[in-house]
């Protein structure tokens, strides 16, 4: 973060805080995860990584996916799982195999171009309790590509609620965002050792946020304690150009730093455009919102095309997310009622695209009555 450089590749993944037998360090210490033949088990898989995408398979066996970030959704089957960071995943495993030890495996999905990424593999062990020898060699899976964007695209596509939901249909606030990367000059004096001797950065709507230092946003906003935030945050990016194209005009690729929100009325229905953009580098953004869940109505590639690309929105049985994968070179489109009053982040879960400002607030203001309005903090709240 004081170069501005991207942060170092890790030198593992971990299941259950193991990095597996394929690491030397933990040979003696990788996870088994003892079943018994015929049994069905409910795995909730997490993906705790600070900045890596990830695929998850078990070898020899079939995953039926029934829930994600803590919703139902509709049963489907699959032999690998594509889970960002901040994403969950409720799978149910039937221990249907002849009795043996089988690999359960993750590694990257990683699409961004010219993005160093950590390119091993962690596994833990799902051993049948029948099996003997118990030292011998797991069967291991078969796994992605580690660009395999098309498999993520079959697979995210699946997602949908297990019946009909209430979508709201009529929107108040109809917001898009441009998300991605950027580059900052090299302040005086400073050494900097992002790309092209810069500063990496990222941005919404050419906005990189600052996070204050006196007071919290919340805070500021409940006390009207004044200069912490302003609400100018933009509801549409302030230059419109082609988002995806190969080579972006480099005047556009330094956004402009400040600490803006967004207000929002209470009961509004907002649907929000995610587009990523092309600028350093595109890539698979995990985007997550607190506070909320929302309906996701679609995702495509290239540049949103609202005559065109609004037909193609599940107004029926989308899933409800509280963390989407934007795709690489194109955009996803969620849909939430502001039904709860605060202070919002919504910010890319990649930690390093976070820390760099890819994150906005949404100031949802108070209701009507007490139900409807932020409670005050408790007398004996700690200061930071």
């Amino acid at each position: 973060m004081i170069t501005g450089a991207p942060p170092k590749v890790s030198n593992a993944f971990t299941i259950n805080g193991q990095p597996g037998d394929l690491y030397k360090c933990s040979i003696s210490e990788t996870v088994i995860i003892p079943v018994d033949p015929g049994e069905t088990y409910l795995l909730r898989i997490i993906n705790a990584a600070m900045n890596q995408e990830l695929f998850f398979t078990v070898a020899g066996h079939q995953m039926t996916v029934v829930a994600a970030d803590a919703a139902y959704t509709k049963p489907f089957t699959t032999s690998v799982l594509m889970i960002t960071p901040g994403q969950t995943t409720d799978v149910l495993l039937t221990a249907n195999q002849p009795p043996g030890r089988y690999y359960m495996a993750a590694r990257a999905y990683a699409n961004a171009r010219g993005v160093a990424f950590d390119n091993t593999t962690t596994t833990a062990i799902l051993q049948y309790k029948a099996a003997r020898p118990s030292n011998s060699k797991p069967l291991f899976p078969p796994l992605p590509a580690f660009n395999a964007t098309g498999l993520v695209t079959t697979f995210t596509n699946q997602f949908k609620s297990p019946c009909k939901v209430p979508v709201p249909t009529e929107i108040d606030l109809n917001l898009f965002f441009t998300i991605g990367l950027g580059l900052f000059n090299c302040p005086r004096g400073r050494i900097c050792r992002g790309p092209n001797g810069m500063r990496s950065t990222a941005s919404m709507n050419n906005v990189s946020m600052v996070l204050p230092s006196k007071a919290s946003i919340l805070e500021a906003y409940y006390k009207g304690i004044p200069g912490v935030y302003s609400t100018d945050f933009p509801p549409l990016p302030p230059v419109q150009f082609d988002y995806t194209a190969a080579n972006i005009s480099q005047s556009l690729w330094q956004p402009v730093p400040g600490t803006k929100v967004f207000k929002v009325e209470y009961g509004s229905t907002v649907q929000i455009v995610f587009q990523d953009t092309n600028i350093v580098a595109a890539e698979n953004h995990p985007m997550h919102l607190h506070g909320y869940r929302f309906y996701v109505l679609a995702n495509g590639f290239g540049n949103f095309n609202p005559q065109k690309d609004s037909a193609k929105f599940n107004l029926i049985d989308p899933p409800q997310r509280n963390t989407i994968g934007v795709p690489i070179n194109g955009w996803s489109v969620i849909r939430f009622v502001a039904d709860n009053p605060g202070a919002w982040l919504m910010h890319c879960h990649f930690d390093v695209h976070l820390t760099w400002g890819l994150s906005m607030v949404f100031l949802v203001e108070n209701g009507a009555g007490e139900l409807q309005s932020l409670e005050p903090p408790p007398a004996d709240l700690p200061k930071c």
